[in-house]
């Protein structure tokens, strides 16, 4: 299981000793959470936060779009040269034009799923896909409650990813704890997205650790 925690639950007044902990306490990615105050109802961190993020990072960007406009954002990110970006299927009137867009640019297209999307909305779209992350909270805000569906969800997910592009993984996202990450992973789950578990620890190492 690979950890990706989001700093969306991170400490801002000591942002840069909090991606330094994580890094050090062995998470595999950095999640972050680009929200633009219109498809979702939240407004979070933009390029000069971003910027801050990848000079101190030392394990790779995987940065989740919650945008209307996903091309104006993979823009302003592009430099970065995230692993990921995700973007929303639901936002989206050009999914394809945006994977081939982030393949352009060298960076893995990833699409995201809010909790009532249907894997079967993407099934076309996953051979071009490196990654499909599934949302286990109404995106927006963090620290929310585990939707247990998603558990199902991934099964059915799994299954089209197996049948049109194996090497595809799945990530899930929102209140991701010790309790269901072992559900998760039985159903196929690959990568976990952890914003309170991780950044409400004492020791994030710990946290990261139990997950893994």
């Amino acid at each position: 299981m690979l950890v990706a925690p989001s700093i969306l639950s991170a400490n801002f007044g000591k942002l840069d000793d909090d991606i330094k902990a994580i890094c050090d306490g062995g998470c595999d990615l950095i999640h972050v959470d680009v929200m633009d105050g219109h498809f979702v109802p939240n407004m979070t961190i933009g390029p000069v936060v971003v910027n801050t993020v990848a000079k101190v990072a030392t394990k790779p960007l995987d940065i989740h779009l919650m945008v209307e406009n996903n091309s104006f954002f993979i823009d302003l990110f592009a430099h970065l040269k995230p692993k990921y970006i995700s973007f929303h299927i639901e936002s989206e009137k050009h999914p394809h034009r945006v994977i081939q867009k982030l393949r352009a640019l060298d960076i893995k297209p990833a699409i995201v799923l809010n909790p009532h999307t249907p894997p079967s909305a993407i099934e076309y779209l996953l051979e071009d896909l490196d990654m499909v992350l599934l949302m286990s909270v109404n995106p927006g805000f963090g620290g929310q409650k585990f939707i247990p569906n998603v558990i199902k969800k991934a099964k059915e997910l799994k299954k089209l990813i197996n049948k049109y592009n194996p090497n595809c993984q799945i990530q899930v996202d929102g209140g991701v704890n010790d309790k269901n990450i072992e559900e998760l992973k039985k159903a196929g789950v690959d990568i976990v997205v952890a914003g309170s578990y991780v950044f409400g620890a004492s020791n994030y190492q710990n946290a990261i650790e139990s997950l893994k």
